[in-house]
């Protein structure tokens, strides 16, 4: 899958668990990163950071939409702090696109792993 919300209806047709597929396409999206950031002396570095950029954002506008909908079930709080990561993220979407350097990618990788660690631990 190249694209979160193509994942997120793959699943609703599988029945997958909500917080594993979450988990999952952040996980993607942390790799797809991270080989970025290793090959960024490479020109396949260059040539996947915008994809990677990319994919990243769409997911995160996907989860930043879903909490800003009145029908979230989720608290308020976790609501807010999901839109402000949203926001976050954005902002060093931006900020590396208009200076590119690798080590602007790390907080986009470790938000990423980390969220998908405490789902993953939240659904076992």
């Amino acid at each position: 899958m190249s694209r979160p919300h193509e994942a997120y209806a793959k699943a609703a047709k599988t029945g997958n668990d909500p917080r594993e597929l979450e988990a999952s396409v952040l996980l993607k999206s942390a790799s797809r990163l991270q080989h970025v950031k290793d090959s960024w002396a490479t020109s396949a570095g260059e040539s996947d950071l915008n994809p990677a950029l990319l994919y990243n954002r769409t997911l995160w506008t996907i989860f930043a939409t879903s909490v800003t909908e009145g029908e979230s079930a989720l608290p308020k709080e976790v609501r807010q702090n999901i839109a402000n990561l949203a926001i976050f993220i954005f902002k060093r979407t931006v900020e590396v696109q208009a200076t590119p350097a690798p080590d602007l990618l790390d907080p986009l990788i470790n938000i990423n792993r980390q969220i998908a660690a405490g789902l993953l631990q939240k659904a076992s």
